[in-house]
């Protein structure tokens, strides 16, 4: 049985998004640790009732929405 090899560049390019991925993570991590309050933003949700807490972080999960498809959509250009 003969392999089909992968087109040229795949290897490069997931290599590329690997590392972008990585460095938005730990930059997100960083922003958290000096103070960025995210999970805290005006518009995030939290309804607390007896011993149940359900949290819904809207605006945080439209934050950061916005700014993963800004990054991706310059990353492919």
């Amino acid at each position: 049985m003969t392999e089909v090899p992968a087109p040229a560049g795949t290897n490069v390019d997931m290599g590329k998004l690997l590392v972008v991925v990585g460095l938005l993570i730990a930059a997100i991590g960083a922003a958290i640790m000096l103070g960025l309050p995210l999970g805290r933003l005006p518009g995030d949700l939290v309804i607390r009732r007896g011993h149940t807490t359900l949290y819904l972080p809207l605006v945080t999960s439209l934050v950061l929405s916005l700014v993963l498809s800004l990054v991706f959509a310059l990353l492919r250009r």
